[in-house]
């Protein structure tokens, strides 16, 4: 099944991304009075997201940069990203990352309005599950592979699974431009590329190939970036 899933993932970040985008828009137009209604929005919809997938990529942020933070060896970092608990760097990184993907909703929906920003909500859910693909697909799998989650994606990802998951992204963006094309969407495309090839440079430096971890780091920096490019842009 985990195989199977692998090139679906940003089909994942449809239901995702468009529940989320929902609440989201659903908490605007409630508090729409309210001067802090996008913020509010942003916190309540952000730990909406959270719930649905169990943290899922947030913990993986988390390992890795508890792994990855200090100047330790491969062996150690692997050994440290296994480790349940959660250290400062992972604290850190974790508390950063929420405030700014909440600071950067609010701040998209003042520049572009809450109908716009609900459309790159969704759109930066389903970039984001895209762009790990692209990481199985380059580097090889390392740490624990007996006991690892992830390890039957590092043979998963072909060329037909590769256009299965553009092909889901291609959709759900087209999607997205059709419903708000004035948007600068190649500056969002842009910085979730950005925010992937940032973490796959670290994990060819570092490890010399992936964790599942890695993979959940891939999904929260593409997000964070995507949102960062159309705020600038904007």
């Amino acid at each position: 099944m985990l195989r199977a899933s692998a090139a679906h993932f940003p089909g994942v970040g449809c239901v995702v991304g468009g529940l989320t985008a929902l609440v989201f828009l659903g908490l605007l137009q409630t508090l729409a009075v309210q001067p802090a209604a996008p913020w509010v929005a942003a916190v309540l919809s952000t730990a909406f997201s959270v719930w649905l997938t169990g943290a899922f990529h947030e913990d993986g942020l988390a390992d890795t940069a508890d792994g990855l933070g200090g100047a330790v060896g491969r062996e150690r970092a692997l050994e440290i990203m296994k480790d349940s608990r959660i250290g400062s760097y992972g604290a850190l990184a974790l508390m950063l990352a929420l405030l700014a993907k909440v600071l950067l909703l609010g701040l998209l929906t003042q520049a572009g309005g809450a109908q716009q920003a609900a459309w790159v909500l969704f759109a930066a859910h389903v970039t984001s599950r895209l762009t790990p693909l692209f990481v199985i697909s380059t580097l090889p799998h390392v740490g624990d592979t007996a006991q690892s989650k992830s390890k039957p994606l590092a043979e998963t990802i072909s060329a037909a699974g590769l256009l299965a998951g553009l092909t889901w992204w291609a959709a759900a963006m087209a999607l997205a431009i059709s419903m708000a094309p004035d948007l600068p969407w190649l500056a969002g495309v842009l910085g979730a590329l950005a925010g992937f090839a940032w973490t796959w440079r670290l994990l060819q430096q570092r490890l010399q190939g992936f964790t599942g971890d890695g993979l959940g780091t891939t999904q929260q920096l593409s997000e964070l970036l995507f949102y960062l490019g159309l705020a600038l842009a904007l």
